[in-house]
């Protein structure tokens, strides 16, 4: 008998636990989906929280979720930014589920340990862990506050579970603030092109052969000298800019101005155009977390001038 025939002669209402799970999407638009947009934010009230010196010990998370409909703390779909608020003298122990985890010392001076990993850190540097284990956070005789990014919202839609002990692709890597500075000066004095996209510093590791800080978030410290602009352009990832100097600073997002506050941290969409203009008396730096990881990987970074 053909399969035609038996599914013709299959009862109408043989239906199964499985077969009842399926639904059918008959768009006349195959690229129509219902996740709402993701918001062009600022996160002042955080920010404001994060520096408040009344402030405990603990995570302060920049959560988008009601916004983006998801059932996990997330600061855009891919990525979930932290403040993590060290009080002098105290310790933070963490678990994330997340493949590793970025951050960067605003203030403040501590060590760090994850598994064998310690690193001692001071203001203006950088480092990560792998993602999974215990992170646990300590300091001295003063206070100190990180910015801390994972891809746990990544992990949290997929349904998977953080890498075992030792299966990590991201290793323990830490980015000085006297290198970052020193690669800064070569990055100055670099002519501006027409394919210049900025004067910045990406965060990369010997761990992985790509330049993103991890497989899907990829790091960099921007700058922009004093009365310049970047010019407009537009990619598919999602940015998550905090200000590290913004004093006159002011960034375009298509029509909107979204005026810089120092340490407060802001969304830009992704696919938008966006543009950077400093007109302070300082050179801009800010700090700057992406998921075109994921977008170098599968080969659709869309950047454009446009």
């Amino acid at each position: 008998m053909t399969p035609q025939a038996l599914a013709a002669e299959a009862p109408a209402d043989a239906a199964t636990p499985y077969t009842r799970r399926a639904r059918y999407h008959c768009a006349e638009n195959g690229f129509t989906f219902t996740w709402p947009p993701v918001p062009a934010r600022q996160f002042l009230a955080e920010r404001d929280r994060a520096f408040d010196p009344r402030t405990p010990t603990g995570l302060i998370a920049l959560d988008t979720a009601a916004e983006l409909g998801t059932g996990y703390p997330a600061t855009t779909p891919a990525l979930l930014l932290r403040y993590v608020k060290l009080r002098a003298g105290e310790q933070l122990r963490t678990k994330l589920v997340a493949s590793g985890e970025i951050y960067y010392v605003y203030s403040g001076s501590g060590e760090s340990r994850n598994g064998g990993d310690a690193i001692s850190w001071n203001a203006g540097d950088a480092f990560c862990f792998p993602g999974g284990g215990e992170t646990v956070h300590r300091v001295g005789s003063e206070d100190a506050l990180l910015i801390l990014a994972t891809n746990e919202p990544l992990l949290a839609f997929e349904g998977a579970q953080a890498p075992a002990p030792g299966q990590a692709r991201v290793q323990a890597t830490h980015w000085p603030a006297a290198e970052i500075e020193r690669h800064f000066e070569a990055v100055w004095a670099r002519p501006i092109t027409p394919d210049t996209t900025g004067h910045s510093v990406a965060l990369v590791s010997t761990a992985l052969e790509s330049t993103t800080t991890t497989a899907s978030i990829n790091v960099a410290i921007n700058s922009l000298a004093v009365g310049c602009d970047q010019r407009p352009h537009r990619h598919n990832g999602v940015a998550v800019t905090f200000s590290l100097q913004g004093e006159g600073v002011y960034s375009m997002i298509d029509d909107q101005r979204v005026d810089w506050s120092d340490g407060a941290a802001q969304i830009t969409p992704a696919a938008r155009l966006h543009s950077h203009h400093n007109r302070g008396s300082q050179r801009m730096r800010s700090l700057i977390f992406q998921d075109e990881g994921l977008h170098y990987y599968t080969r659709t970074p869309g950047f454009s001038f446009d």
